[in-house]
């Protein structure tokens, strides 16, 4: 799609997000460049996933790499094809294990951020449920003739529902699951709002005790921190039932993982990403796909990173013929090396006609000034390896707004200005990526 053809709405969360250093939620296909190969081998992984298998990925860039944009692409691309899609990022507050919530609490956010085709913002858990009910009812009323309201039509409907959650009944935890899938049925076939809202309450974890779970729904088990994921992988196998190609999950700023002090904490959570990734690697989970966004300090740091443990280094070290001209996608963990000068050229260029058109104007800068910007910003010594997009675009975005808004002025004069300080490379070794205040940009 060219720029003109651009929505107003999108093109605004563009600028929007990308001069705030974000990553958009929306559009990010007019503005991807250069991570070609990436994307094709996690998308070969959803035709992998809408099969019946699993996938595992990490996803590792330094801040601002184009790591949280990639992942956010294949976000978009997935509800697209079909897939219900969740994310969520890692925090002090939200882990893989822990006590006192901070696992569950994960799980609420993943819940909270359910995502689909129809509903891409999140929060599609009701629309999931009654869609999937809605169908079934039009269903058995064109195989039989019936009406909702004839005699005998809820308990079609009703058989139905219970062969599809007779199928997620026998995993494990996957009885307590189907019995509050056909409560919310229950509810929806005699309009019992407080029925559906407990059900969906548990759905999304949100019970704190099993006996507040047991007066509501007649259930003995909820979803807490031990068992948040044999839910995630029952939902995986429940919405590929019902007519979804799978469940994607993104667990994104997983270095927060890396952040946690305590040595038992830090390594019962990479055990129970060992878990999650055994679980894709041999098959023992269906239509689920996890992927992971993490710094090269989560893997490498030899301390307090994943290659402290012996089994995830086996797992997640580069293959020894892996060389710059040779690279390798098939392994667990998609390396994001730099964009090339050219890459960046049609990215700037991207963005200056989407910028143009979003402003009704033509587009100003020719392709000999898109170089000598970037030029600028690359003629520190190091820079030119070492400055990421997300820190280029951020300066581009501004100078476009400065020009836009004083259109007497062109590039040379406010990139000559003292207003313009083009953001600083900085050598991977000098950046504390685990700051809590380390930056999170495209």
């Amino acid at each position: 799609m060219s720029p003109s053809k651009l929505s107003k709405r999108v093109s605004t969360a563009l600028i929007n997000a990308l001069s705030a250093g974000v990553v958009p939620r929306v559009g990010l296909e007019h503005i991807a460049v250069g991570r070609e190969r990436e994307v094709l081998a996690l998308m070969q992984d959803l035709d992998n996933i809408a099969e019946g298998g699993a996938a595992f990925r990490f996803v590792v860039g330094r801040y601002g790499a184009g790591k949280s944009f990639t992942l956010q692409l294949l976000r978009n691309y997935a509800m697209e094809q079909g897939f219900v899609v969740a994310d969520a990022d890692l925090t002090p507050e939200r882990r893989l294990a822990g006590s006192s919530g901070s696992s569950v609490a994960t799980y609420r956010e993943l819940m909270h951020n359910l995502a689909t085709k129809s509903r891409p913002d999140g929060g599609a858990l009701t629309i999931i449920l009654e869609r999937w009910i809605a169908g079934i009812q039009t269903q058995v009323a064109q195989e039989t003739g019936k009406k909702p309201n004839d005699d005998g039509f809820d308990g079609q409907v009703e058989a139905k529902i219970r062969e599809v959650v007779k199928d997620v009944a026998d995993l494990v935890n996957g009885f307590e699951f189907a019995n509050v899938i056909i409560t919310y049925w229950s509810g929806y076939r005699t309009d019992d709002d407080s029925k559906k809202t407990a059900a969906l309450r548990w759905l999304r974890g949100e019970f704190a005790t099993k006996t507040e779970a047991r007066a509501a729904l007649g259930v003995r088990v909820i979803i807490d921190d031990d068992t948040w994921y044999d839910y995630i992988k029952l939902f995986a196998r429940f919405v590929a039932d019902i007519g979804y190609k799978g469940l994607l999950i993104f667990l994104d700023e997983a270095i927060h993982l890396y952040k946690i002090n305590t040595t038992i904490a830090r390594q019962n959570n990479y055990d129970k990403l060992l878990a999650m990734f055994n679980d894709a690697m041999q098959g023992r989970v269906s239509h689920l796909g996890t992927i992971i966004g993490g710094t090269p300090q989560l893997l490498e740091d030899p301390r307090r990173g994943l290659y402290s443990d012996p089994a995830w280094q086996r797992r997640t070290a580069k293959s020894r013929f892996v060389n710059v001209s040779a690279e390798d996608v098939s392994g667990p963990a998609i390396w994001l090396e730099p964009l090339s000068k050219e890459d960046i050229l049609g990215l700037l260029q991207r963005l200056s006609e989407i910028h143009a058109t979003h402003h009704n104007g033509k587009q100003r800068l020719t392709e000999r000034e898109l170089q000598d910007f970037l030029g600028a910003v690359t003629s520190r010594v190091g820079a030119e390896a070492l400055l990421t997009p997300g820190e280029v675009v951020r300066d581009f975005m501004g100078v476009l707004s400065v020009l836009q808004q004083n259109p007497k002025m062109t590039l040379s004069q406010v990139m000559q200005s003292s207003t313009f300080q083009p953001s600083k490379a900085h050598k991977d070794e000098s950046i504390d990526e685990t700051s809590e205040f380390a930056e999170f940009t495209v």
